[in-house]
Order: structure tokens, then C-alpha cells, then sequence
């Protein structure tokens, strides 16, 4: 199980795409538990990224949702969230 540390950033753009798209609640929350117990678990889609976010890590919490992280041993540090155009 990795521990979970929610950046202020991460927690303003959970408010904003939440509040835009209530419909998401759900999904991102089981997004956010299932990257506590597995950052690997297949429903997540966890990738690499690269370019100016190289060294990031993006799993997706619905269809045009996307959660950008960056693990550090066994902490998982939530940088953002969003729509897969405002994050990349």
C-alpha cells in the first residue's frame, strides 16, 4: 500500500474539474483508492511520461480525465488533475 500526499495544487484542480464535472466524483475518488493500494492496477492505464513532464507518471480516472504523479519510494505524490488537454 503507498502512501498518498495530495499537493495544494493537486487538491485546487481536484475542486475545479469536480465542480465542472460533478458526473466524475465517483470515478476520480476510485482512481485516487485504487492508486493507493496499486499504482499498476490495469484499470488505472498508469504510463510514463515524457517531455516537459518526464519523470511524471498519468493514470486515468475516466474518459477524458487524467491524474498526473510522481512516486518517491513508497509515497505517491499527486501533482494535478484534469482533462487530458489542461495536463499535457
Amino acid at each position: 500500500m503507498n502512501k498518498l500526499v495530495l499537493t495544494p495544487h493537486f487538491r485546487k484542480a481536484y475542486k475545479r474539474i469536480v465542480r465542472r464535472f460533478p458526473f466524475l466524483l465517483e470515478q476520480i475518488d476510485q482512481s485516487i483508492l485504487l492508486l493507493e493500494k496499486d499504482i499498476h492496477n490495469p484499470k488505472l492505464k498508469t504510463h510514463k511520461l515524457s517531455g516537459d513532464l518526464i519523470g511524471c507518471m498519468a493514470c486515468t480516472c475516466g474518459y477524458d480525465c487524467r491524474i498526473i504523479f510522481v512516486i518517491k519510494g513508497e509515497v505517491v505524490l499527486l501533482i494535478t488533475i484534469g482533462t487530458h488537454d489542461e495536463v499535457y
